[in-house]
This record gives structure tokens, C-alpha cells and sequence, in this order.
């Protein structure tokens, strides 16, 4: 999946020069990730090849969420309360009413969230001067990329690909214009 807009340079800067926050904010994305894996178990266990995905990547989550606390602890930081996430917050607002469509846009707004974690996990790896966070950027970018094509995929299981192409292509849309209208936080997204 391509996103319509680029992270801009300003977003580096600021989670460079607040790294911390940054890692407490992604704790609480990969714990939100993973309770989402589960919830679409819960809600849509008869989807084809989506039960054992979904366990799969709430497992591959939680990793993610216990490495990223590891890491926060060496750094004397806790997790907290979560803040709540105004861009995430924005997309669920695009969820249809309606079984089947509803369906679609969770699996596709979980693929959004994940190209776009995907491609500041990334800028995050790139930027890095610690190898060692380098490193655990570069491979949870690289997972994160996996989920993104996990979600669509799922998506086209249930849905014709053209109407999963024409409501990604308009989820890709809303969320550029999301991006660009919300402020630059020290967070993932």
C-alpha cells in the first residue's frame, strides 16, 4: 500500500528530540495493536485464514510491546495512562455502519495504521545514532510492513479486490488529509 503523503521532516525532528515520549507513546501502539489482533479474532472468526493470523500477530505484537518496555525500562521511563491517539481516534471515525462494510474498513484501517507505522518506524531506524535502536527500528519497521499486506490481504479474502482497491483508495485519502491537519507530536502517529 502506498500512502498518499510522506511524513515530513518536521515529525523526525520532534521525535528525535523527544525520543522518550516517543517510546512510551509506541508501547502503547503495539498494546493497542495487539489487543486489535484480538478483537478482530473475536468479532470476524469466520474469515477465512483469520483466526490463526490475528493469534499470530497479537503474539508478534506483544513482543513488539515487551521489547519496546525492555527498552523503556533500561531507560528509567514507565508506561502510564495512554493519551489516547487523535489520529488513530480519526480513522475509526471512518468505519461504516453496516456488517459486511464495517468488516472491510477494520481490516483496511488496520492496514493504514500499519503504513504509516511502517513508514516512521522506518524514518526512526534511519535516524537513530544508537546502533542497537537502529537495529530494533529497522526490524519492527520491516514487521510492520508485513502486517500492512496481512490486513489487505484479509481484506481481498472477504471483499472483490475492486471494491477493496476503491475503499483503500479512499481510507488512503481521508487519512493523508488527516496526517495534514493534525499537529506534530512526539509520537508514532
Amino acid at each position: 500500500m502506498k500512502l498518499r503523503s510522506a511524513t515530513g521532516p518536521r515529525w523526525l525532528a520532534v521525535a528525535l528530540e523527544s525520543f522518550d515520549t516517543v517510546l512510551v507513546d509506541h508501547a502503547h501502539c503495539e498494546k493497542k495493536a495487539a489487543a486489535n489482533a484480538l478483537s478482530l479474532l473475536q468479532v470476524y472468526p469466520d474469515v477465512p485464514g483469520l483466526p490463526a493470523q490475528m493469534a499470530r500477530l497479537a503474539r508478534e505484537e506483544s513482543a513488539h510491546l515487551a521489547k519496546v518496555l525492555a527498552l523503556m525500562d533500561e531507560r528509567g521511563l514507565t508506561l502510564g495512562r495512554d493519551a489516547g491517539d487523535p489520529y488513530a481516534k480519526g480513522l475509526q471515525e471512518l468505519l461504516r455502519d453496516g456488517s459486511r462494510e464495517r468488516r472491510l474498513d477494520r481490516l483496511l484501517v488496520a492496514g493504514v495504521i500499519e503504513a504509516r507505522s511502517h513508514e516512521r518506524l522506518a524514518l526512526l531506524a534511519q535516524a537513530l545514532e544508537e546502533p542497537k535502536l537502529r537495529r530494533l527500528y529497522a526490524e519492527l519497521a520491516r514487521s510492520e510492513d508485513g502486517h500492512q499486506k496481512l490486513f489487505v490481504r484479509l481484506a481481498r479474502a472477504v471483499e472483490e479486490p475492486a471494491a477493496v482497491d476503491a475503499r483503500l483508495d479512499m481510507l488512503l485519502e481521508a487519512e493523508a488529509a488527516l496526517v495534514a491537519r493534525l499537529p506534530v507530536r512526539a509520537a508514532i502517529h
